[in-house]
């Protein structure tokens, strides 16, 4: 017999979360109405450019007619509907069918709820392993992204973030169908999910490794400790971000899950791949081109995954010319502190579960060889990276983090109003 698993969260989850995601909301509609105020100078509708562009018309347009549409290239490239995955055109559809809302307008509400559930996973899983603060804290970075309008776009980053964000919060405290369900969800939303079935079955297959005999019983699941200390922000600091108050990596990855029962943890590992692996065998048999037709489609977009040498080879035709050297020399510098914030999480001993999910996200992100304006966008899911910024920020006294976090947010909904005006995500 299967044991019943946890409970999803306890008591006062909400509540607890409910600073942050007043915090969230207040950067997110700073920058929307960055983005109307810039847009009505331009003449130009920031609905539009929030529901109608890019890659939301082909949401929109699945939503509406379901698969089968494509744009065929003056230099042969098909750009097939297919590239994109059902969730969020099932949910468009599914919204729109039980409301007077457009595909358009039912995307924009998915992807603002989305946003929000996003933000509330992103600080369970911070507050789970570093504190109440530190979660607060890192919401309001992945808020300030300068990416950070994208959240607010009928796009699918959001929803998949809120999926990821809360599948992960499942595998820390042992709720392993839970985490399968939610990455099988993910993984209808966007190729990354692979990201989330490699998460989960590390920790899985660790887990299994190092569980104890049963004649030794199980350890009951471990939770960062905080701090009795209070703030203004109501949170816990001292312990939250003390590096000598957190617990070992080894406690992080093997308490959660030691006494999880071994049928639970296969379940989980067997529904994770079910979402990804099923629309890329349903595309294979649509077309007729096998089981990774998938790649053929992502192929006519001029998508697939070189090992980062077509970016490479951007970044480097930017350092021969003028001005473009500087556009070169900032995406130089902003891989190096992709690297450096990686390497910090490994050394500030981050779940191997988290680590191995950002690893993924940002490998996929940064070395595929598509369009690489939309590189910052495909990192938006990757928020275990914005944790060792979440404690720098939470370690600061109210008033300067308050003045950092004031003025990160007005330069972040200038820079989303200017790029959604100008290229914008493709």
């Amino acid at each position: 017999m299967i044991e019943r698993e946890p409970r999803a969260a306890p008591p006062g989850a909400l509540r607890r979360a409910a600073p942050a995601l007043l915090g969230y909301l207040a950067v997110r509609a700073l920058g929307l109405l960055a983005l109307m105020g810039w847009s009505g100078a331009r003449g130009t509708s920031a609905y539009t450019l929030l529901t109608a562009r890019w890659d939301a018309l082909w949401y929109s347009r699945v939503a509406g007619n379901g698969y089968g549409y494509e744009v065929r290239l003056p230099n042969g490239d098909v750009h097939s509907d297919l590239a994109f995955f059902p969730l969020l055109p099932w949910l468009e559809r599914g919204l729109a069918a039980v409301t007077p809302l457009s595909y358009a307008d039912a995307g924009l509400v998915v992807a603002l709820l989305s946003s929000l559930v996003a933000a509330w996973g992103i600080f369970a899983v911070a507050d789970h392993v570093y504190g109440r603060r530190a979660g607060g804290c890192a919401v309001l970075v992945w808020a300030l992204l300068p990416v950070g309008i994208v959240q607010s776009m009928a796009y699918s980053e959001s929803l998949f973030t809120a999926l990821a964000a809360w599948s992960l919060y499942a595998v820390l405290t042992g709720r392993w169908v839970s985490a399968g369900l939610l990455a099988l969800l993910a993984g209808l939303t966007r190729p990354v999910g692979l990201a989330l079935v490699a998460a989960i079955w590390a920790a899985a297959l660790t887990s299994f490794l190092h569980e104890p005999s049963s004649s030794q019983g199980a350890p009951s699941p471990a939770r960062a400790p905080s701090s009795p200390s209070g703030t203004s922000f109501g949170v816990p600091r001292s312990a939250a971000i003390s590096p000598s108050a957190r617990p070992s990596s080894h406690a992080l990855s093997r308490a959660p899950h030691s006494g999880a029962s071994r049928t639970r943890r296969a379940l989980g590992m067997l529904f994770a791949p079910l979402g990804a692996a099923g629309y890329v065998l349903w595309v294979g048999f649509h077309t007729g081109l096998g089981p990774l037709g998938y790649l053929d489609v992502q192929a006519g977009w001029r998508n697939g995954f070189d090992g980062g040498w077509a970016f490479a080879r951007f970044i480097a035709g930017k350092l021969t010319s003028f001005p473009a050297v500087f556009a070169g020399l900032a995406l130089i510098v902003g891989v190096v502190l992709l690297l450096w914030l990686y390497v910090t999480c490994v050394r500030q001993r981050q779940p191997l579960a988290l680590l191995v999910y950002a690893g993924v996200v940002t490998a996929l992100a940064l070395c595929a060889s598509s369009y690489f304006g939309s590189k910052p966008r495909l990192l938006l899911p990757a928020f275990p990276l914005l944790f060792p910024l979440a404690l720098a920020l939470a370690r600061l006294r109210t008033r300067p983090a308050a003045l950092v976090v004031g003025a990160v947010a007005v330069a972040s909904a200038a820079y989303g109003a200017f790029w959604l005006n100008g290229s914008g995500p493709p």
